[in-house]
């Protein structure tokens, strides 16, 4: 069954250009029960299309990353609908949702997560081992301007070399969708930017979905779409008209 059409123009701009990816109606999350319930996404309505960047921009509990961990299949919700194209993600079991992870889905977190005793090549190498039609791990890492710097470890790499093998590693499988929690939130701004570029290079390129989750409004942007997010709920969609170049960012 196809789900209902979008609310909001906001919602829906790309409609006649792109394939819908994720169509979420009225997705809601709690965690506990009773007065100790704490309501991390109250009723959210989102449609998010192939080749876009967007930004979910919010303060701490605003529910932003409780709504990228379901998008991920990181978790369920507790109601509302979440699909990813045909496949009802609400209703997946853990298999379902492992495979999920597995197959469309890349993570990019503002911890690297390395393997100290590997090489970039190697870290990103053992993601590809698992993924039915990897890009090769060169290949990921030149897309992320280390190209130079495959046979190097992680202590010899500094903090937004890592985060960019993080990036290469999560993209060496062709996910259809990259999520990106705080991507920048340990690094300086000019190391941010070299970050930001990567991911932007990624979205251009490869067309992937991407989706980042920031406190920073200025990262707005560089975004397709904007949305922000309070208390559980997206209080403001924004549509630019023109994205702005991540290597034009201050902040």
């Amino acid at each position: 069954m196809n789900p209902p059409p979008s609310r909001s123009p906001a919602l829906e701009p790309q409609a006649a250009t792109a394939a819908r990816v994720f169509a979420v109606r009225g997705l809601s999350k709690t965690y506990g029960v009773g007065e100790a319930a704490v309501h991390a996404l109250a009723g959210v309505d989102l449609d998010l299309f192939s080749g876009e960047l967007i930004v979910l921009l919010g303060p701490s509990g605003s529910g932003k990353s409780t709504l990228l961990n379901l998008l991920g299949g990181l978790d369920v919700p507790t109601g509302g609908i979440l699909r990813y194209r045909d496949w009802d993600l609400g209703g997946a079991d853990e298999e379902e949702l492992t495979q999920y992870r597995r197959d469309a889905v890349g993570f990019v977190f503002q911890a690297y997560n390395l393997i100290p005793s590997l090489t970039a090549r190697e870290n990103v190498g053992l993601i590809a081992e698992l993924a039915a039609d990897p890009m090769n791990p060169e290949d990921a890492l030149h897309l992320v301007g280390l190209g130079a710097r495959l046979d190097h470890f992680p202590a010899q790499l500094s903090g937004g070399e890592q985060q960019r093998v993080a990036i290469a590693r999560a993209i060496a499988k062709k996910p259809q969708v990259l999520l990106c929690d705080e991507p920048t939130g340990a690094l300086d701004v000019r190391t941010g930017v070299l970050v930001l570029e990567a991911i932007e290079r990624i979205n251009r390129e490869l067309g992937t979905l991407t989706a980042i989750i920031t406190h920073n409004a200025v990262m707005a942007g560089m975004a397709d779409r904007v949305f922000s997010l309070s208390d559980g709920r997206i209080v403001h969609a924004q549509v630019n008209a023109r994205r702005a170049p991540a290597s034009g960012l201050e902040w």
